[in-house]
């Protein structure tokens, strides 16, 4: 299985515990919104740490893949680390962890509603 990752953004605590609470409420997907206090690389690889078991994907790889990220994406790295620390200390940084083929199903129904 092939995984992606990506660092979306900063969130409020608060709004980001929100949106959880409502993804609780759909169908499970190959798709995982991950949130840290800290952007480093230890940080992001505790929250991979976090995905269910059940999901049945392999975490090495999606541990590699975030390590990857990270290496290829040095500049967009230090740009969320400088974003959280403006952001102060009730805010996250969000990232997402997903296979392709979840996050391509996702990508398409987003454009198919109306």
């Amino acid at each position: 299985m092939s995984y992606t990752f990506e660092i979306l953004g900063v969130s409020p605590i608060l709004h980001f515990f929100s949106y959880q609470q409502e993804l609780s409420q759909q169908p499970k997907t190959g798709v995982e919104y991950l949130s840290s206090y800290k952007c480093t690389l230890d940080a992001l690889l505790q929250t991979v740490e976090t995905v269910p078991r059940d999901r049945g994907w392999n975490l090495d790889e999606a541990v590699d893949t975030v390590i990857d990220f990270w290496m290829k994406n040095l500049d967009s790295v230090h740009h969320w680390k400088r974003r959280l620390e403006d952001a102060g200390e009730q805010s996250l940084l969000i990232s997402r962890l997903a296979n392709f083929k979840a996050l391509q199903s996702e990508f398409e129904q987003l454009l198919h509603q109306e």
